[in-house]
């Protein structure tokens, strides 16, 4: 492991991990000095405490509250589990009941203040948890389960309940895991399997089924953690713990919803300088899976679009399915680091390598066409009539003797390859059982990634049940699209944690000497007139347009002499949003009659539509560019939010826009052009010139640090046009919308 740490290491009241002053953390943030109070310039916090829940996993006592062994009832069931659970870990287990002398024949106590020793975990099977918590406060209980419902997924009664329970674990110091939680964190893992293993966190129990169930093929899975409701311990406290887990290769995640988008990203950031990969099925794309979610959880979903942005930000994985988190989950924690990102498809069906082929290349997987020398080589056993450029048809019979060995031995000595996919779409005994052998022989002779199809629908085969999953090098997979999920995930992880320089390190720390000129011109709870806003902006050191604010009709004619013909003339108030819908934008003026008569145009349209005017705005008219927007707007999970995207009415019409969560460097605001549908119109089409990114990218950097430094006071900014100007000419904010909170 990278980096050392120097000193003791305690926990805080709350089960974090704290290192004193002078000491310096491990290598989860890469030897920075651990400082109390690291904080960002709005405020929030740098880096993720991790919670120390080793004595959750891994308790030496256990205490079970309303414990029973009356057939029947469900409490008997979860005793039941949990003593098994107990006696696996190495725990004693304590029964409460008020009236039970013995559960299981285990002695039994009235109550936890005669529990015979301090618990590290108690499970509460009670309806009413809170006056037990008040209980096992008093007898400095660490961790603490709360199975009931009733709570924030039942509505308004119930989030107020949840409330308080919330209120009381803070108070008690205790960390609790629900409600609304179940027995998955107590399930039965096996021992018996080794390699890197799957951590699991589901807010639904049985969504997690799936992937607990890859033990069966021989997959490893290490920890379960359900979290139900989330009233303390949250999906991103899990994540944060499993990251520094040395036996954890990835970590799979079923989310409803995030209690905070803050500390999730703090916990994917925790991950990805470790280069842990974490895999994400969030629902909620939807309206209706949005609703759904709060419903069951009783927590946010945020905007899709927000969520989705903020997970690639940080290099979370998110698939749609259960079926593709498992799969890929359970490549990325046992294949090793790719060698090169070239894929080749192997079959021996020219049809089936064909159809495979089209599928990866549109999944944006690499395929190269193998050279020259190495289609020679091929063809000493694949005769040469058919194509071996890749994809590789060797026409089936190579497979049945020992020419099948050297053909994939020879693809993967290629340096370009760094994958061989083989799709074997149905068992054709002996061709099929030579093959896999093959396959899996090569494989554990070799660093690159093999990964097999098996495309037969009754999976009880033993080239398929034996051969295939007995193999720990082999990826194997039932269908096409979950192989190159997965694979495409496998290598974009590792291009993203090569790459990875955490944006919270160099976020800033203390206010810019433009936010003290920007704060006097905030005005709490109202919109900014244009002219206000683009004085905004000048603040950052955005580039407006030469404009004057005029209030007579002679005044506009002086100030168009100024800024130069042609101009445009706009209406400037705190309250219009839409100026050219009310008639208010006039463009093209070239001379002072025609400003004198547009001023007096203006002024009579907002008298009648009672629009009230701090004056007319006359501006240098700037035409040749692209129309672009960049924004910010606030998110109910993650806050402030930057936008770039295609301005204009296009931004509209399209809705072409990329999003990120401040803090981000250079690399992610160049990225969010680059995701544009419209992205080719920054290049210069039809003869038009390339626009200057360069100076986009400031742009939306310098919107960033408004939008980290003015925080909670800007609700909305919207930037609509900035005019990208030729290369090396910049960028001009023409308009822009400020609503102050």
């Amino acid at each position: 492991m990278l980096g050392s740490t120097h000193g003791t290491l305690t926990t805080d009241s709350r089960g974090a991990r704290v290192i004193a002053c002078g000491e310096q953390p491990g290598p989860a943030v890469h030897g920075r000095p651990a400082e109390v109070d690291d904080l960002d310039v709005s405020g929030r916090p740098l880096y993720s405490d991790v919670p120390d829940l080793d004595r959750f996993f891994r308790p030496e006592s256990v205490a079970v509250i309303g414990a029973s062994d009356t057939e029947g009832r469900p409490n008997t069931g979860v005793t039941r589990q949990l003593l098994a659970w107990s006696e696996r870990v190495g725990a004693r287990l304590h029964p409460v009941h008020p009236t039970r002398p013995a559960v299981f024949g285990i002695a039994c106590f009235p109550s936890v203040a005669d529990l015979p020793e301090q618990v590290d975990l108690a499970v509460l099977l009670v309806a009413d948890p809170l006056p037990v918590i008040e209980e096992l406060t008093e007898a400095k209980v660490r961790f603490a389960v709360v199975f009931a419902s009733g709570f924030a997924e039942t509505g308004e009664e119930g989030a107020a309940a949840q409330a308080r329970l919330a209120a009381a674990v803070r108070r008690s110091g205790i960390r609790l895991l629900g409600p609304n939680t179940n027995l998955n964190a107590f399930e039965h893992f096996r021992d018996d399997l080794d390699g890197p293993a799957i951590a699991l966190i589901t807010q639904s129990g049985h969504q997690g089924r799936p992937v607990f169930a890859l033990q069966e093929l021989g997959i490893r899975l290490s920890h379960w953690a359900p979290t139900g409701n989330e009233a303390d311990l949250e999906t991103a406290d899990f994540l944060s713990y499993f990251a520094e887990q040395p036996e954890v290769g990835a970590i799979a995640c079923y989310v409803e919803g995030l209690k905070d988008g803050r500390s999730f990203l703090l916990a994917a950031d925790r991950a990805a300088r470790r280069g842990v990969p974490v895999v994400a099925v969030k629902v909620g794309r939807t309206e209706t899976g949005a609703r759904t979610a709060a419903s069951h959880t009783g927590k946010l979903t945020g905007a899709d679009t927000v969520v989705d942005a903020a997970m690639r930000q940080y290099g979370v994985i998110r698939v749609d399915g259960l079926d593709e988190l498992q799969d890929t989950a359970a490549l990325l924690a046992r294949a090793r680091p790719p060698r090169a990102d070239g894929v080749v498809v192997y079959s021996i069906s020219g049809g089936t390598g064909a159809h495979v082929a089209d599928l990866a290349t549109e999944a944006g997987l690499r395929l190269p066409e193998l050279s020259q020398a190495k289609q020679a080589e091929l063809h000493q056993w694949i005769p040469e009539y058919l194509n071996v450029a890749n994809p590789v048809d060797n026409g089936g019979h190579p497979v049945g003797d020992q020419r099948g060995r050297k053909i994939i031995d020879a693809i993967l000595a290629d340096p370009e390859v760094g994958v061989l996919i083989c799709p074997i779409t149905g068992p054709f005994p002996p061709l099929s059982d030579k093959l896999v052998q093959d396959l899996v022989d090569a494989a554990e002779r070799t660093d690159k990634l093999v990964c097999v199809v098996w495309g037969s629908p009754v999976g009880t085969e033993p080239a398929y049940r034996e051969v295939l999953l007995g193999s720990s090098r082999v990826a194997t997979f039932r269908t096409v699209a979950n192989c190159l999920t997965a694979v495409r995930a496998h290598l974009d992880h590792h291009r993203f944690v090569t790459g990875y320089r955490s944006p919270f390190d160099s976020a800033p720390r203390t206010p810019s000497p433009s936010f003290r000129k920007a704060r006097e011109l905030m005005r709490p709870g109202q919109q900014l007139s244009e002219h206000a806003a683009k004085q905004l902006l000048r603040a950052y050191g955005i580039r407006v347009p030469r404009e004057q604010l005029v209030t007579s009709a002679a005044a506009a004619v002086r100030a168009a002499g100024l800024v130069g013909y042609p101009v445009v003339m706009k209406a400037s108030g705190a309250r219009i949003a839409h100026k050219t819908e009310l008639g208010l934008v006039k463009i093209g003026l070239t001379s002072a009659s025609q400003v004198r008569d547009t001023y007096r145009e203006l002024t009579d349209i907002a008298r009648h539509e009672d629009v009230s005017l701090d004056g007319v705005l006359v501006c240098q008219m700037v035409e040749r560019g692209v129309e672009m927007v960049v924004g910010v707007t606030h998110d109910q999970l993650f806050g402030p939010t930057v936008t770039v995207g295609l301005g204009g009415v296009l931004v509209e019409v399209l809705r072409d826009v990329a999003v990120r969560v401040p803090p981000f460097g250079e690399r992610q605001a160049r990225d969010m052009c680059d995701e544009l549908r419209g992205r080719a119109l920054l290049d210069g089409v039809r003869g038009r010139p390339p626009a200057d990114l360069d100076a986009l990218v400031e742009v939306v950097l310098r919107v960033q640090r408004m939008a980290l430094e003015l925080g909670d006071h800007l609700a909305e900014l919207d930037i609509n046009p900035l005019m990208v100007l030729p290369r090396g000419q910049g960028a001009v904010a023409l308009d822009a919308l400020v609503v102050c909170s």
